[in-house]
């Protein structure tokens, strides 16, 4: 049987959370929607409390998970917690529908995903407000990309991949002094293989964009009845009925810089802003997270070598791997010791196998 709690401490945490994006929310709108977002899923606590025949009193504390998040948003921008409470709304919305359930109550607006309950109060605000929602939704697409997210699965990838090669070298060598040379090799060329991949990825995709967007300028300028005709397509599409979609259409081509944002957001679905990133920052911030992985399995052959080394190489990529695995958690919410042993497992068959193959072939080779 599920335990309640759990639910409890979920919901107990989004309110912790909300509370605190409201309170560093310059904008006095959004503010507004953080703050009803925490007094909703502090009532969804309470009802699991009832449903469970629990006192108010055994309300729980946030926890070490919701206070980990408030230091990071504290160090990298309170985005970061926005992005993982919306993680969560699948199954925050679930825990509610099963509390309103056992009380055999009507379900509410309330109990649906978040991203429902923000556009129900959102609708709701003073129209002068539009600015602000604009922001908020701005903030809440870029979030997809969780750049933390990336940094944890970045050290992830290269502690397991070095892991794995350091200890093939190990099993072949017995320890010695060449599996520090190979452990800086494949660091270093998995590091330069992520940051190139990286940069490659970002760049060709600004190139792709761009040069969509320039096209798109040329068809404005060459050809502004054809384009004016597809935007009125498009606005029919929608829904708007025709007679208005075409007088839209009219109003937007009539100011050709304007009519440019409009159609690559319509017609190409491109979001300019997603274009400023910069491809060296990207490579760089992946071929650093990627080298942090990686020198955790080497640390212990710059003082030693053999047997003690394999042992201690070991005990330092089972440790990494742990905290990689609790890290995650962040994002997941799972228990923290399961994550990390099945982190810890994982690592450790893959570089068990490939010590396997390097004793083998030491073998052979002797």
């Amino acid at each position: 049987m599920k335990d309640p709690m759990k639910n409890i401490q979920t919901e107990i945490d989004a309110s912790y959370l909300y509370s605190i994006l409201a309170r560093n929310e310059d904008d006095k709108v959004i503010a507004s929607v953080f703050e009803q977002m925490s007094e909703i899923e502090k009532s969804h606590a309470v009802a699991f409390l009832k449903s469970n025949n629990i006192p108010e009193s055994g309300l729980p504390q946030p926890s070490w998970r919701a206070r980990t998040l408030h230091t990071i948003g504290k160090i990298f921008g309170y985005d970061y917690i926005l992005g993982v409470l919306l993680d969560t709304e699948k199954s925050l919305a679930n825990s509610a529908l099963t509390a309103r359930l056992k009380m055999d109550s009507k379900v509410s607006l309330s109990d649906t995903a978040h991203v429902k309950i923000l556009q129900n109060i959102l609708k709701n605000q003073d129209r002068n407000a539009q600015t602000s929602i604009a922001r908020f939704e701005k903030s809440h697409r870029s979030i997809g990309g969780n750049a933390l997210r990336a940094a944890v699965l970045g050290g992830n990838d290269g502690l397991i991949s070095n892991f794995s090669l350091v200890m093939g070298i190990a099993g072949a060598t017995g320890g010695k002094q060449e599996v520090l040379i190979a452990g800086l090799a494949g660091l270093m060329a998995g590091a330069l293989s992520m940051a190139m991949g990286e940069w490659i990825s970002v760049k060709s995709s600004q190139e792709l964009y761009e040069n969509q967007m320039e096209l798109e300028m040329e068809e404005l300028e060459h050809n502004p009845e054809g384009e004016e005709k597809e935007l009125a397509l498009i606005y029919i599409t929608k829904g708007i009925p025709e007679e208005q979609a075409r007088r839209m259409a009219a109003e937007v081509i009539a100011d050709k810089e304007h009519a440019h944002e409009i159609l690559i957001k319509e017609e190409l679905g491109i979001n300019p802003e997603e274009l400023k990133g910069s491809p060296m920052e990207a490579a760089f911030f992946s071929f650093v997270m990627f080298a942090i992985g990686a020198i955790i399995p080497v640390i212990p052959y710059f003082f030693m070598t053999g047997s003690i080394a394999i042992l201690t190489s070991c005990i330092f990529s089972a440790l990494g791997l742990f905290l990689i695995g609790a890290s995650i958690t962040l994002f997941t919410g799972k228990n923290v010791w399961y994550s990390g042993f099945r982190q810890i497992l994982f690592g450790l068959v893959a570089a068990g196998i490939t010590y396997g193959i390097g004793s083998m072939v030491g073998a052979n080779l002797i």
